[in-house]
């Protein structure tokens, strides 16, 4: 990481991605937009027992969404949907136990949940928490996961895929000759920044070869979660009073997934800062090539599925 994209990235967290930033920036939220109910509607929503996931899943549920809660941990996914039931009043409500860093299981469970369910609107993605795998693996079970799961998307009315990526990919180009991160001094910030990175351009690709359902990755702004203190624990030190809250952080993924609004932006779309804020395409001369070269390391290499 350059210095001067170091300092950059730094003074814009400080002024749009913070707890104070996002107060100051809910004075103009067009409220109306979230007051929608989605009953009916279908959501699966990974890593959903905290964090942004749990924030998440919980402000759905009280709009009367079925969810469908993916979590690696047994114990705390159903402690997490517990709690989602009783304070929502919702009991459609599913837990569904995979660890999304092993790739075959991931292809495995898509395929399942399409024999079981008929429709799936929305598919809301977190990332892979086992940081010493991080970047490419992360981007194999986003990839297998949303291509798994299009042609369930397809045939479900005003389906959309979120990508929960963050700001931190401003930080990193897209590195196709290191994907893996494997050259040089090894930096768990920087392979955390290239995963988001990987995370943005599959977005713009998949966008453009699936128009029928609606592609946007978002950035929730610097939030005290569990995934922060782990992957940036001196970040997450020095800024834990300015950080934001779960619930406050899950706000843009709420309204990508539930408006009528959302779905009027552009798809492939990266939304940083504040839902009402701020949306730009960061489309790059060589997001196909990059997106190229991730997938045929992915294939290669069979962390996909043939």
């Amino acid at each position: 990481m350059s210095l001067y994209r170091n300092s950059a990235w730094f003074l814009k967290g400080l002024t749009e991605f913070t707890k104070g930033a996002f107060l100051s920036a809910s004075k103009n939220f067009v409220e109306k937009d979230l007051e929608t109910s989605v009953v009916g509607r279908s959501f699966l929503i990974t890593g959903a027992n905290s964090g942004i996931g749990k924030a998440t899943a919980m402000a759905i549920a009280k709009k009367g969404g079925t969810i469908h809660m993916v979590c690696r941990n047994k114990d705390k996914a159903e402690e997490a949907r517990a709690e989602i039931v009783k304070d929502s009043g919702n009991k459609e409500i599913f837990v569904h136990i995979l660890d999304l860093s092993e790739t075959k299981k991931v292809w495995e469970f898509a395929e399942s949940f399409k024999k079981k369910y008929k429709a799936l609107n929305v598919l809301v993605r977190f990332g892979v928490r086992k940081f010493h795998l991080m970047s490419l693996l992360c981007s194999s079970a986003m990839y297998i996961l949303i291509k798994s799961l299009i042609p369930l998307l397809e045939k479900s009315p005003d389906s959309r895929v979120i990508t929960v990526s963050s700001g931190g990919m401003l930080v990193q180009k897209l590195r196709t000759g290191n994907l893996q991160s494997q050259r040089g001094r090894y930096d768990g910030t920087m392979v955390y920044a290239q995963n988001k990175r990987q995370q943005v351009v599959m977005t713009e690709q998949f966008a453009k070869a699936h128009p029928n359902i609606h592609f946007s990755v978002m950035h929730p702004g610097w939030v005290d979660t569990p995934t922060i203190a782990n992957a940036m624990p001196d970040f997450h030190s020095s800024m834990k009073e300015r950080l934001r809250t779960p619930e406050q952080g899950a706000d843009t993924v709420v309204w990508l997934a539930v408006s009528e609004a959302a779905g009027k932006n552009p798809s492939g779309h990266f939304f940083q800062g504040d839902f009402h804020s701020f949306c730009m395409s960061i489309a790059t001369c060589k997001s196909q090539i990059g997106i190229n070269y991730v997938l045929t390391f992915l294939w290669c290499t069979k962390l996909l599925p043939v």
